[in-house]
């Protein structure tokens, strides 16, 4: 893979910065994209753009804007609620909104020649997002390869991976520091450690805190 260029499907947050990482480890070449979904908090767009700059990859954002005017969720809409209830889909699914992202990221990465797409989805911490499942990465991987003929492959470095090991992943990358102080995961728009409150903040300190505590105690190297 070192001779060969990725494409990473990019938003700034913990999970994609740490993929972003991963994938300069092991590529020659790294494109990065993000889309503008009408999400409510466009400074996680800029705050990806900040981070492709400063990290000396490409950036380009795709207008996925359609998405707002045929579905309402928390993520695209100020007048619903975040919520998770337990057993139901969480108010910040997007239906189809993977689906979406790594068809055109995959349009995009043979427009420029690569057919390597990297996410960072995870089936371990996926807060019950069904388009985030493993399966349903290979079954996609499966018919981009069929609609335009080509030999994609869609790699999840964090699938199997909940946010402590997440954390863990990003030390061993020496990326710790900037992805807890550079990146925007919070619903409410507040960079680095967010409101705190909001599920994606919880789980991500949450997981953080696991990893400090399993470092301090010398279960990592």
């Amino acid at each position: 893979m070192k001779n060969e260029k990725a494409v990473v499907v990019f938003s700034g947050g913990q999970d994609s910065t740490t993929c972003l990482f991963w994938a300069i480890k092991n590529f020659k070449e790294v494109a990065t994209v993000t889309f503008d979904y009408g999400q409510r908090h466009l400074a996680e767009i800029e705050c990806a753009r900040k981070i492709a700059d400063e990290l000396g990859v490409s950036f380009k954002v795709l207008d996925m804007t359609l998405i707002n005017q045929l579905s309402a969720n928390a993520l695209t809409r100020n007048d619903i609620e975040v919520t998770a209830e337990e057993g139901e889909l969480p108010s910040t699914f997007v239906p189809g909104r993977n689906h979406l992202f790594l068809s055109f990221a995959a349009v995009y990465a043979d427009a420029i020649g690569s057919r390597h797409l990297i996410t960072g989805v995870s089936q371990t911490d996926f807060s019950g997002y069904p388009d985030c499942r493993d399966t349903f990465i290979r079954s996609l991987n499966v018919t981009l390869n069929l609609a335009m003929d080509k030999q994609f492959i869609i790699h999840t470095p964090l699938m199997w991976l909940d946010k402590s090991d997440v954390w863990e992943l990003s030390d061993t990358l020496d990326a710790l520091d900037f992805v807890q102080e550079k990146t925007l995961t919070c619903y409410n728009g507040i960079p680095s450690t967010g409101c705190g409150e909001c599920p994606a903040c919880i789980l991500r300190n949450e997981g953080l805190a696991r990893y400090q505590t399993k470092k301090m105690a010398g279960a990592v190297k």
